[in-house]
């Protein structure tokens, strides 16, 4: 039986449109689904949440915690490896990375894979304590192929299949992080100091 050329037409069309319902609306919303997972938020704590920071680089190991007299500057103090304020811009830089920063991709690869990401020995580990008593943990490796992204691993677990996830994220976190000591803390107000001078000016006196 031949069909009459207006029906053959009617089925393509049918046909076709199936297929692109199929491909865009639900095949297509998996994948754009997963393009949106890709780039998600490393951690879900807000700043305010958090109560210490633990920063070790291959530099230092710097202990910092939330001021207790919250309506004073600075709102963050150095306790390790000296005690003192801390430069609150410095501090606020890592914050924000912390709480706003986010994955571009998530690798998933074998545990024994993790010197490929030199996350076996990390140029710096973040160990953050909030309020609550939970723990989290920012592991930084080296920089991708082309630099513009550093591997890292966010509050590490193998998973059941026995691999971990590698996430790339800014390289803004190597260069929050590895400073000297000197730049963690709070800035001496030279304003009232003239530069050189360890005494102040004597007082002019009129001679006769």
């Amino acid at each position: 039986m031949k069909l009459p050329k207006t029906t053959l037409i009617l089925i393509l069309l049918t046909l076709g449109l199936g297929c692109f319902v199929y491909f865009y609306e639900i095949r297509g919303a998996t994948v754009r689904e997963e393009i949106k997972e890709q780039k998600q938020k490393i951690f879900s704590f807000a700043e305010d949440d958090v109560q210490s920071l633990t920063v070790k680089t291959n530099k230092i190991t710097l202990n910092l915690e939330r001021n207790p007299e919250s309506s004073s500057n600075p709102k963050w103090l150095i306790k390790a490896p000296i005690s003192g304020p801390a430069n609150d811009a410095i501090v606020s830089y890592l914050m924000d990375l912390l709480v706003k920063g986010n994955s571009d991709r998530t690798l998933s690869t074998p545990a024994k894979e993790l010197g490929e990401f030199a996350l076996d020995q990390p140029q710096a580990t973040i160990n953050i304590t909030l309020k609550n008593q939970q723990s989290h943990q920012l592991i930084l490796g080296k920089s991708n192929f082309n630099g513009r992204f550093l591997y890292a691993q966010a509050d590490p677990a193998t998973k059941p299949d026995g691999n971990i996830n590698v996430l790339l994220v800014s390289t803004d976190f190597a260069n929050a992080v590895n400073r000297e000591l000197s730049e963690w803390k709070q800035p001496v107000d030279n304003s009232q100091k003239l530069p050189g001078l360890s005494t102040p000016l004597p007082t002019p006196t009129n001679s006769k």
